[in-house]
């Protein structure tokens, strides 16, 4: 039985290999799209001021598919346009959830005040997700940039992402969260064993998208093996969206 219909729009396409790894914790019972962003591409800074065609977009996919929620996915579209929560809630009919609000809202869950910020982007967008974090009071430190490309980031094996993010916890201990942003830094596989392994929550932006997303409908579930925001599903916080 279908609980929920759901849209997904981002910026790959819809059988990208990325999007796997958010297949196989996907409840059976949930109906879920992925589309492609229509005219996604190029530098990730190209977001800037570019709403209006992402509105429409949404608004007639949710018309066509009769979509129950909306996750829209890329975090730099909510640091380049200020008032992208605001236009979303008055655009559309249905709950929306984004990376970096519902990153912040499990954040939120686990009391994280000072977290490890993992992500393949360029410095000048990490500032720009601290500055984001921040408002919420959540102080986010970063490594040194270790790409040339963000894209780079598909490169990575699974242990690969495991001992950067060891290396770099060990540099900054004095953190109560770890963050992964962005999906191509995959770390899903690996979350159980992190978590374990440093006694840290780590929240990932695709299963706090869907976290957040099907909180909003009501819905609850209990998804072990991809971290404990899924495993023990906390009430979504007050006052994020």
């Amino acid at each position: 039985m279908t609980k929920a219909k759901i849209g997904f729009i981002g910026s790959s396409a819809p059988a990208s290999p990325h999007h796997d790894s958010f297949k196989a914790f996907i409840p059976a019972s949930i109906d879920f799209t992925f589309v492609q962003e229509s005219g996604s591409g190029g530098s990730l800074w190209d977001a800037r001021d570019k709403l209006d065609g992402l509105l429409q977009q949404s608004r007639e996919l949710i018309d066509r598919h009769e979509w129950n929620g909306l996750i829209i996915s890329g975090a730099p579209k909510e640091v380049l346009n200020a008032d992208m929560t605001a236009r979303l809630a008055a655009a559309l009919q249905v709950p929306v959830a984004t990376a970096l609000r519902s990153a912040c809202a499990a954040l939120k869950t686990f009391a994280a005040k000072r977290i490890l910020l993992m992500t393949p982007v360029d410095d000048r967008l990490k500032a720009l997700y601290c500055d984001y974090l921040a408002n919420f009071a959540i102080e986010a430190v970063y490594p040194p940039q270790l790409l040339q490309a963000h894209t780079d980031a598909v490169k990575l094996t699974s242990e690969n992402v495991a001992s950067l993010t060891r290396a770099v916890f060990e540099s900054n201990p004095n953190v109560d969260a770890i963050y992964f942003q962005g999906a191509l830094l995959d770390p899903l596989k690996i979350l159980d064993q992190l978590e374990s392994e440093l006694n840290v929550p780590i929240v990932a932006s695709n299963p706090a998208m869907l976290w957040m997303i099907l909180s909003k409908l009501g819905l609850s579930y209990n998804i072990p093996g991809y971290g404990k925001l899924l495993a023990t599903w906390p009430t979504m916080p007050a006052g994020i969206w």
